[in-house]
């Protein structure tokens, strides 16, 4: 891997390469020849999900996708959410191989774990920096979460 920021996420370290361009739902994004971009989860995403055993897209190659438009689900350990594209513009590859065994995910998201391929306007995507700025709001509304959610459990089992 090359250059790379960490975001601490409590004890765990996430690194995030800084070849590359992050989208505000956790997808890391790579410029490929002919104005294609490769997108995969992050570190940060990786790390929540924990585990992924199911994936499914709701798309095919040559789809049109508007940003944030729900394209499919995946489920991990720990959750199970939508997919949510990450740009505008139209699929041209899927990542076939993940659909069959998603656990390519959790051994090299940054690698062989990518999602998918689209062209389209990346004009939204976050540089390194100010994806880890991104991360620090998003992780502090997630402890308040799991931190909330804890206290519903204890709560409730009172």
């Amino acid at each position: 891997m090359s250059e790379s920021l960490t975001f601490m996420m409590g004890d765990f370290a996430a690194e995030f390469p800084t070849d590359r361009l992050y989208a505000k739902n956790h997808m890391w994004a790579i410029r490929m020849p002919d104005d294609v971009v490769r997108f995969g989860f992050s570190a940060y995403a990786v790390r929540l999900l924990q585990d992924i055993y199911f994936l499914e897209f709701e798309i095919d190659k040559n789809s049109e996708l508007t940003n944030r438009q729900e394209f499919g689900n995946i489920e991990s350990k720990k959750a199970e959410s939508g997919l949510y594209s990450p740009m505008a513009g139209k699929v041209v590859r899927i990542n076939d191989q993940l659909l069959n065994d998603p656990s390519g995910i959790n051994v090299d998201k940054y690698g062989e774990g990518w999602l998918m391929e689209m062209r389209g306007d990346s004009n939204e995507l976050l540089t390194p920096t100010q994806y880890l700025e991104h991360l620090a709001k998003a992780w502090e509304i997630a402890q308040r979460t799991i931190k909330g959610q804890a206290n519903t459990m204890e709560t409730n089992e009172e």
